[in-house]
This record gives C-alpha cells, sequence and structure tokens, in this order.
C-alpha cells in the first residue's frame, strides 16, 4: 500500500549503509535523506546479511516498486504501463504445508486465463504456431534462496575449472608428499624392526607414522590460508571494480573448516601406503639387511614411480590446459574492435539523479563538453546514451524501406545514441554518407547511421544512404545519413549485431550520457582533469565509471584474463612440483642402486651407458604420463570449450607446445641425477653398503 503520493516517498536503509554511514544511529527512522534527487522518509533498516535478491549486487536503499521511473530518469512511462514489457521479478512464500508442485497448479490456474484472454490479443505479428506456442506458457516456480541473478550459471564452469586446476595440483603436491614418506620409511626399517621385535604393535606405529603425516599436512594446510588470502587479492585485482566490491574476498570460516577437513584427510590418505610399508612384520630380513638404505620391496619402487608418472601426466594436463586459455587470450587481444582505444578516456555523468529535469539536463551536457574540449591536449569530445563495451545491450524491432516483415520476422536491432563527431572520436570508420553533426537537434528531420551488419540483414547492402527507416512503428521517418564500419558493440567477444544511431540532440529526454575525451598526449592527465572540470560545473555530481578506454576492454574480457592467469600460473607450480618429484625419486633410485651401478661399471659399463639407463627411466614415465596427460587435456578442454574465444579444445599447436616443454623439464630434472649416477667410483660403491 505505499504509494508514492505527494511527499509520501518511503525508503529502507540496507544494514551496512544504516551502520557505516549512519553510525547505526536508531534515531534515523523517521528522518528525511535525499535519494536521486528525490527527499525520501527513512522507515526501516532491513536486516543485517541480507543484500537483495540479485547475487553481485549490493542495494544500499530499498524503494517501492512504484517509484522505478523516479529512481530511474530517462526511461519511458510506458515501461509501466506497457503490459508487453516484462520487468518484474516475482518473489512468494509458501504457505505452511503447501508444496511447490501445489502451488504451480494453484498460479497456472490464474495465469492460464489471464495468458490466453487478455494478452495474446495484444501480441501483433505472431504466426499461428508461435500464437499457439504462447498461448501455452506457464509459471514455473524455483526455489527462491538463490534470488534471480545469473551469475550461479554464468560463473558454474570457471569456477568448477579453477577447483578442477587446484585440485589437480593438490595431489601432484600429495604425490610428492607420499614418495618422501616412503623414502624416509624406508630409511627408517631398521627402526620400526626393532621397536616392532621390543614388543611395539604394528598399530601403535602406524598411528605414530599417520600423526607425522597429518601433521605435515596440518602445517601445510596453515601456509595455505596465507597463501590463499594472497591469491584472493589477485582475484579481486583481475575483477572490474564493481565487481570486486560487490563480492566478498575474504576466508570464511566455512573455508577454514574445510581447509582443516582436506589437509587431514590428504595426511591420512597418502600417508597411509608410506605408513604400511614401513611397518611390515618381516623382521628378520630387515635386521639381517643391517641398514635402512635398502626399499625392501618392489611394491615400493613401483608405487613410487607410478606416482611420478602420474605428476607428469597431471602436469601435461594443465600445461595443455593453460596454453589453451593463453592463446585464447591471445586470440581476445587480437580481435579488431573495429575502434581506436589508445588516447581515449570514457566516464559517465548522470545529472537526473541529482534532480536536473531534461532541459537543464541537455544545457548541462553541453557546458561538460566545451569544458572537455578546453582541457591540454584533448583533441576530441563526444557523448553516447549506452556506454562502447560496458556489457549494456539496448534493442529495439525496426521498420525498414524494402525490408518486409512478416509473422515471427526478426527484425530487431541493437541502437546507440551519439553526440556529434562521434565516429571520428572513438575511431570509427564512416564508409558512406555523414556522421551527426550540431546541426541535428530537436525539430530537424529525424536522421539515422547504421552499420555494416545492419545494412546486411535489412537488404540495404552499400546503398544504405537515402533510404528510410523507423523505430517505432511502420511509419519510416527517419532518413539514414550514412553507413559506418562494423564495430564492437557491448562485448569484444560476441559477433558484431545489427545496430543503428540516433543522435542525441534529437531526443530531449536523455538524463544519463557516457562521455568519451581523445587525447593527443598522456591519458592519465587527462583522467586527474575530467574531475576537476565537472567539479567546477557541479560539485555534488560524481564522475562515474572513469577510465581509459583499454581499461575498459580489459574489464570487459576479466574473465579470460583471471582464468588464463591463474591457469598459467597452476601449472608452472604443477610442472615444477613434478620435476621437483621426479628428481626426487631419480636421486633416490640412484642412491639405492649404487652397488649396483658399481658392479656395471666394474664390468666395463661407462658413464654414457649409465646416464642412457637413468634417462631411459626418466623417458618411460614421461611418456606414459605425456599420453594420459594429453587425453585427460582433450577432456579438460571439452568441458571449457564454452571458455574458450575462437579456439577448440583440442588445439595441435598448444598440445605439441606444452608436450614439448614437459619433456625438456623431465630430461632437466632426471639428467642431474643421471650425471650423478656416471660419476660413480665403482670402488667406493662396492663398499657402500
Amino acid at each position: 500500500d505505499d504509494r508514492t503520493v505527494g511527499a509520501n516517498f518511503l525508503a529502507v536503509l540496507s544494514y551496512d549503509y544504516w551502520a557505516v554511514h549512519l553510525g547505526a544511529d536508531p534515531g534515523v527512522i523517521g528522518q528525511a535523506i535525499i535519494i536521486n534527487g528525490q527527499t525520501m522518509t527513512i522507515i526501516g533498516v532491513a536486516p543485517q546479511g541480507f543484500e537483495g535478491t540479485t547475487l553481485g549486487a549490493r542495494p544500499m536503499i530499498f524503494v517501492p516498486i512504484t517509484m522505478r521511473m523516479l529512481m530511474m530518469p530517462g526511461g519511458s512511462p510506458k515501461v509501466m504501463t506497457n503490459r508487453q514489457s516484462y520487468w518484474i521479478y516475482v518473489f512468494a512464500r509458501l504457505a505452511p504445508g503447501v508444496s511447490m508442485q501445489r502451488a504451480a497448479v494453484a498460479a497456472n490456474a490464474v495465469y492460464r486465463p489471464i495468458i490466453n484472454d487478455i494478452e495474446a490479443p495484444l501480441q501483433k505479428g505472431m504466426s499461428d504456431a508461435t500464437l499457439v506456442r504462447f498461448k501455452a506458457k506457464r509459471i514455473v516456480l524455483t526455489d527462491g534462496r538463490r534470488g534471480q541473478s545469473s551469475m550461479h550459471q554464468e560463473t558454474r564452469t570457471p569456477l568448477l575449472l579453477l577447483f578442477s586446476i587446484t585440485g589437480i595440483v593438490l595431489l601432484i603436491a600429495c604425490a610428492n608428499i607420499a614418495n618422501l614418506l616412503l623414502a624416509r620409511g624406508a630409511s627408517r626399517s631398521l627402526e620400526m624392526a626393532v621397536r616392532l621385535s621390543l614388543g611395539a604393535t604394528r598399530g601403535q606405529l602406524l598411528a605414530q607414522l599417520l600423526t607425522e603425516s597429518c601433521l605435515l599436512a596440518v602445517l601445510g594446510g596453515a601456509v595455505s590460508l596465507l597463501i590463499a588470502h594472497w591469491t584472493l587479492g589477485v582475484i579481486s585485482a583481475l575483477l572490474p571494480a564493481d565487481t570486486a566490491a560487490t563480492l566478498h574476498f575474504r576466508l570464511q570460516p566455512s573455508v577454514v573448516a574445510f581447509t582443516a577437513v582436506l589437509s587431514v584427510g590428504t595426511g591420512i590418505l597418502f600417508g597411509l601406503f608410506p605408513a604400511l610399508h614401513s611397518t611390515r612384520p618381516d623382521l628378520a630380513s630387515t635386521i639381517r639387511a643391517g641398514t635402512g638404505k635398502h626399499s625392501g620391496a618392489r611394491a615400493a619402487a613401483r608405487f613410487r614411480t607410478s606416482l611420478v608418472t602420474a605428476q607428469i601426466a597431471l602436469s601435461t594436463a594443465l600445461l595443455i590446459s593453460a596454453g589453451l586459455f593463453i592463446k585464447s587470450l591471445r586470440n581476445v587481444s587480437q580481435v579488431d574492435l573495429g575502434l581506436r582505444i589508445d588516447h581515449l578516456v570514457t566516464f559517465a555523468l548522470e545529472p537526473e539523479l541529482n534532480g536536473y529535469d531534461h532541459a537543464h539536463s541537455r544545457l548541462f551536457f553541453d557546458r561538460v563538453h566545451d569544458a572537455l574540449a578546453a582541457l591540454p591536449g584533448v583533441t576530441g569530445v563526444t557523448a553516447s546514451l549506452v556506454p562502447l563495451l560496458a556489457g549494456d545491450n539496448w534493442g529495439n524491432d525496426v521498420s525498414v524501406e524494402g525490408f518486409k516483415k512478416g509473422p515471427d520476422t526478426d527484425a530487431n536491432s541493437r541502437f546507440n545514441e551519439v553526440g556529434p563527431g562521434y565516429f571520428r572520436t572513438v575511431g570509427m570508420t564512416m564508409l558512406s554518407g555523414r556522421e551527426f553533426t550540431l546541426a541535428d537537434q530537436a525539430g530537424a528531420p529525424k536522421v539515422a547511421v547504421v552499420n555494416q551488419a545492419f545494412a546486411k540483414k535489412f537488404g540495404l547492402g552499400n546503398a544504405a544512404v537515402g533510404k528510410r527507416m523507423s523505430d517505432s512503428g511502420d511509419t519510416l521517418n527517419v532518413e539514414i545519413v550514412g553507413l559506418v564500419k562494423d564495430a564492437k558493440y557491448s562485448d569484444v567477444k560476441q559477433k558484431i549485431p545489427p545496430l543503428f544511431f540516433f543522435p542525441t540532440g534529437q531526443d530531449t529526454s536523455i538524463g544519463a550520457l557516457s562521455f568519451y575525451v581523445r587525447t593527443s598526449g598522456n591519458t592519465d592527465q587527462v583522467l586527474r582533469g575530467i574531475p576537476v572540470a565537472v567539479k567546477q560545473l557541479d560539485p555534488n555530481l560524481p564522475v562515474e565509471n572513469l577510465k581509459s578506454m583499454p581499461q575498459q576492454v580489459r574489464e570487459n574480457v576479466f574473465l579470460d584474463r583471471m582464468i588464463s592467469t591463474l591457469s598459467a600460473a597452476f601449472a608452472a607450480l604443477a610442472t615444477l612440483l613434478a620435476s621437483v618429484g621426479l628428481y626426487g625419486v631419480l636421486a633416490y633410485s640412484v642412491a639405492q642402486r649404487t652397488r649396483e651401478i658399481g658392479v656395471r661399471m666394474a664390468l666395463g659399463a661407462d658413464g654414457g651407458r649409465v646416464r642412457r639407463m637413468v634417462l631411459r627411466q626418466v623417458a618411460l614415465m614421461t611418456l606414459i604420463g605425456g599420453a594420459v596427460g594429453v587425453a585427460a587435456a582433450l577432456a579438460l578442454g571439452k568441458a571449457a570449450a564454452s571458455l574458450l574465444f575462437e579456439l577448440q579444445g583440442h588445439d595441435p599447436s598448444v598440445i605439441g607446445v606444452s608436450v614439448v616443454l614437459l619433456v625438456l623439464v623431465a630430461l632437466g630434472a632426471g639428467y642431474v641425477p643421471a650425471l650423478r649416477a656416471s660419476r660413480i667410483d665403482p670402488v667406493e660403491a662396492l663398499r657402500y653398503e
């Protein structure tokens, strides 16, 4: 029942805004607050922790839905009254004892007559088949606890991918620890045998060894929290400022608990086999060996070799995956935007949110234009209604001379409203005709500029100039005066859509614009000068989204940059761990085979043959692990195909480079133990034990 009648404008504050900006003062209830130029009465504070129903958006103020047009000036009032404009998300709470299925049946019993008797007659230009599908529409109820945000679906694939990569790195690290514990256990085999002979039970020894492995795991988990804190900072830096501000990049108690459980679990899991192997009740053979330098069983050697082979396989998969994302990012960075983003700065102003009416907003925009043009080094200033490469998509159905529309015809096109000199300032190429000038004002003949994709879709070809169109109804009251070369609109990676431009001068209801300033000098100087220039005109009007266009482009592809950076870092770490594990196993193997190598050399084997013997073992593990890793990488690439740009998940060049890199790393890790083995003195080797 809260209506926006008279001065009865009501608002509820978010808890964070109340606590941070108003000091959690309970006396603010009933006080006035000015929001977007409107005086409102504070009637309450939202519960702590409630941040609205859209993940990623954190509103500071909640107002009645009837105030939408006052809070978002510049929009058409038809949005509120047009039954064919769908923009409201509906939430409902189930009554006690009512299932979602029962509620859906009840809701559709009311909805079906509305669709068939009221909405269907309003639909124009539909074929009979489409109208049948329209009448069959029904309300689908979903669990509302996660809100109406699409962020869950959009982030599902990249987060699962990063989680999988993290898990692979963890497995490689755990394999190294297992190898370390096996080697350490082999050196303590005599100690374990003595303990058993003196009456200790195997269970007691297992408990001791598992306690040691768990202690290592817990210490590693504690250090991981520090590294995680640093990594979150890196991720936050890779995200756009508004996204980073709305998401929580801090360690939650549940994350700490998960880390603790995972640390203990990995300690037990990867410490179990070394503990079992070190406590075998074969006392006689162990004590007779007299030293703790023997592995004691071929099973342990095979297990160590298997772990290293698995590490190589996992590292190969990560290297190939990282290579795919890096190449994808390179493809993104080489996209022809159709713009010149160098030496170009952008920002937005919304004077209507500060109480300006339409007429005063237009005058203010003109003053801003003149002030910016007077800045040192500025060579061009223009503006647009829809910001470039900011993820915004505004569209409408159009009528075009010579284009016949029938039932279900796709006549939709993206659009923008731009100021004089827009195409020259942002670096878009005019192919024919002219761009907008100061003469294209309200009252002058309506004009438009279209891009190549628009001309192609609506059959205009290169003869678009002089044709007529309309974005409202079938009256062709707008003359196309220019044809511009295709350029990216809202997204770097998306296909360039059909696009038409209207001049801002012919729209008398604009209350917000994005400005573009081109400079011949340093953009940092212009970035510092813009807020000063605007403040001189209106000190209460904030400058929004001030940034260089290269920064805008980077933020537009932030997901690609984040995944490429993290996957490359994880792949490098995994390769390093695998090489360390390979080196450790080979060094330990050479140490265990010292006597054997000495005998071989005493019987005539030279250093080259000994090196080849060790490197043959490296080659076998690398061959098997690399083959398994390539297969795993192909599966990962297929799963991540939606995140790759102009690239398949089985790119041969990426696979080839990754395999060669891994082979070089493996040979480098194996060469040092091989060289050491080839330099063994046979006499000293025969005395080794």
